[in-house]
């Protein structure tokens, strides 16, 4: 099942047809559920009938947003390179080896964005790149239960000039998107599930890359746990899984720049730059 959040309410697309689920039924209750792919299944039987999808909007009511950095063996080399050229220590290294895993706040729902619209980039940045990643959808209880698409947009000179700064180069209006649907599951994807990234300026690719979840170092499930550990989310969380597609050096992101990022089944989530 995959759900997608609308303009008209919550719409479910099952066996290839859509349905507008009932309007008192929300994000919250599903990602509040002691089983939530069981209740959306109840919904599914209240649904009406829609022929296609109205404006998407973003799939989190309540939600905090939560990411996981340095999983992928490609961005501890990127973040390496980061703090080395700023004169910093070795810390990506050693925390992509550690037991604990790299986790920070990246939003609340007023600074997401939703899909088809305008991510941002800071004024006082000079490097900013868009992250792709798979991106968990927890419940309330600490249970994976389904995933999306997810953009980190981030500022890599502001993170690598001191670790201390990753918040102003991570957390800021317009810094993350998500979408377009939520896949809602008991099996996470395949490690073969590729993850695929192209930015068009002007209509032109000027970079493309993929890799697959195989690459995440650490199990989707421990990450989850860590975030659980001395933490609540009442309404559910999201958290995305890092990402292994890092653009060189010398690419930033430019003002109406596409950035497309694709992983089936959920989709493609699409954004232009602000």
């Amino acid at each position: 099942m995959k759900l997608f959040s609308t303009a008209e309410g919550l719409v479910i697309e099952h066996d290839q047809r859509l349905g507008l689920l009932p309007p008192a039924f929300t994000l919250d209750q599903l990602f509040a559920a002691d089983a939530p792919a069981q209740l959306l299944r109840e919904q599914l039987a209240r649904a009406r009938p829609v022929a296609q999808l109205g404006r998407l909007l973003a799939p989190l009511r309540s939600q905090e947003v939560w990411a996981a950095g340095v999983t992928y063996y490609r961005s501890r080399t990127a973040r390496m390179e980061e703090s080395q050229a700023a004169g910093g220590g070795s810390f990506y290294d050693r925390v992509y080896a550690a037991e604990r895993p790299e986790l920070f706040f990246k939003a609340t729902p007023h600074r997401m964005v939703a899909p088809g619209m305008e991510v941002r980039i800071r004024a006082d940045s000079r490097w900013n790149v868009p992250e792709p990643e798979l991106t968990l959808a927890i419940s309330a209880r600490g249970r994976i239960f389904g995933y999306t698409i997810g953009n980190d947009m981030s500022s890599r000179d502001i993170e690598g000039e001191n670790p201390l700064y990753l918040p102003q180069a991570k957390v800021y209006d317009g810094s993350a998107a998500l979408g377009p649907g939520l896949v809602v599951s008991a099996e996470l994807p395949a490690a073969s599930t590729g993850i695929a990234m192209e930015i068009l300026r002007a209509g032109a690719v000027v970079f493309a890359d993929r890799t697959t979840v195989g690459q995440i170092k650490r199990p989707l499930p421990s990450l989850a746990e860590w975030l659980f550990r001395e933490n609540r989310f009442p309404c559910g969380c999201y958290l995305m899984t890092g990402t292994g597609i890092v653009p060189p050096d010398q690419f930033t992101l430019q003002r109406g720049d596409e950035i497309r990022i694709t992983i089936d089944p959920v989709g493609t989530l699409m954004n232009r730059v602000a």
